[in-house]
């Protein structure tokens, strides 16, 4: 007689957080305050993504940019940049299309005094963000998760080491930075495991304690923000199919579970590692274009941010009274461009950008509160936008390249990251 096995149940990873965004907003809304006390469990997993994030980062395009020539290279990052260019243009054009047709700040009441200077925060200047795009001191870039110096160091780093591995013979520095890559991927894989916890607990302190009651007079600025994913896909996701020459169809279900990731996380570095596997495993993209257009497209490409800029300005102005002009319009779509640059890649870091195009556009601060009051619920839309269009972007440029394998995009072939 033979005594059959119990299948094991198998739950995907993206089934679990799915589950856990759930269930995280349904136990917070039931405890209410309390749910507080288990944030900090979240917060363990954000850290424990972010302690590796730089390392990974900096390790990925040494190690891209050192394997090949100087051709190659320059070829990867011109195809980069132009679709980056071209994407964040034309999102940010969308945001001033649909706030103009929509109105997201006509009828809203603005926050008192009080809560302004509450939200008072430091604005920095254009010139200053641009100088800070090169460090004085790696170590101290790296300390402050400071994404675009050290990415900026990494490239050079990668050169120099290319340079240095073609002249001498020696390969010990290549297969040195290759190996920590591999290691800190293994660290973010082990430490992915209790995504769902953290998930869960970040999400329960939002509906437990910052309540959902702040959304209710933004709905028209989220349903902007929607609004513009959703025309984002339809635009960006058929244009990267045709090019790639790739079924599209197949593409919101190899996206679920980065979509998942960005939507309860909120943040660009935290999705990174997932991005980055799931781009070269379920979407075809080579080790080498991922490892390259990962990193750079994390800090550089942010089509979701630029549109969401652009309706924060429409927004400002249209809750104080302000009337835009022409010019202060192509300003908000060259200054929301400029500030993706480097734009800071953790929750709440747009707080400074609001500040900064509100001061450098002459509009009333008064307004910004209530932006930090749904930077979160912005926030998902944002990061969504700029993960998936990050993947995006690395398909068009191994296709360009011929570093896109159609079989593994098609599920007739596997591959490990």
């Amino acid at each position: 007689m033979k005594v059959e096995k119990k299948k094991k149940i198998s739950i995907s990873l993206t089934t679990q957080i799915l589950i856990a965004t759930i269930g995280g907003i349904i136990f917070g809304a039931v405890v209410g305050p309390w749910a507080s006390n288990i944030k900090f469990i979240g917060d363990i997993f954000i850290r424990l993504i972010q302690m590796s994030v730089i390392l990974l980062v900096m390790s990925a395009v040494a190690a891209a940019v050192g394997s090949g020539d100087g051709q190659d290279v320059g070829k990867m990052g011109f195809h980069t940049f132009k679709w980056i260019i071209l994407f964040t243009i034309i999102s940010a054009s969308l945001g001033i299309a649909l706030s103009m047709l929509i109105q997201p700040g006509v009828g809203i009441q603005i926050a008192n005094a009080e809560d302004i200077a509450n939200a008072a925060v430091e604005s920095t200047s254009l010139q200053d963000t641009v100088l800070g795009f090169v460090s004085t001191n790696i170590i101290g870039s790296m300390a402050d998760s400071a994404m675009v110096p050290c990415i900026v160091f990494a490239l050079f780093f990668g050169v120099a080491m290319g340079a240095y591995t073609r002249q001498s013979g020696n390969r010990n520095m290549a297969d040195w930075v290759t190996g920590l890559n591999a290691i800190i991927t293994n660290i973010i894989k082990t430490v992915m495991h209790i995504a769902p916890v953290g998930i869960f607990c970040l999400l329960a302190d939002v509906a437990g304690s910052t309540g959902f009651k702040v959304i209710i007079p933004m709905l028209k600025f989220l349903g902007v923000l929607l609004i513009g994913d959703i025309v984002q896909f339809l635009i960006y996701g058929p244009l990267t199919a045709t090019l790639c020459k790739v079924n599209p169809a197949r593409m919101p279900k190899k996206f679920a579970k980065m979509s998942m990731m960005a939507v309860t996380t909120t943040s660009g570095a935290i999705c990174l590692p997932t991005k980055m596997e799931d781009a070269v495993t379920k979407f075809g993209v080579s080790r080498k274009v991922a490892d390259f257009t990962g990193p750079i497209t994390m800090s550089m490409n942010s089509c979701g941010a630029a549109m969401c800029y652009v309706v924060a300005i429409f927004f400002m102005a249209q809750s104080t009274g302000v009337d835009l002009t022409v010019y202060q319009m192509g300003m908000a779509i060259l200054l929301s461009c400029l500030m993706c640059m480097g734009t800071i890649v953790v929750p709440g870091g747009s707080v400074i950008v609001f500040t900064f195009l509100a001061s450098s556009l002459g509009l009333p601060l008064e307004s910004i509160a209530i932006l930090i009051g749904i930077d979160w619920f912005s926030g998902m839309f944002r990061t969504l936008m700029n993960v998936d269009v990050d993947v995006m972007v690395g398909m068009l440029v191994a296709s360009k390249l011929g570093e896109l394998d159609r079989d593994v995009y098609n599920g007739v072939k596997e591959v490990t990251y």
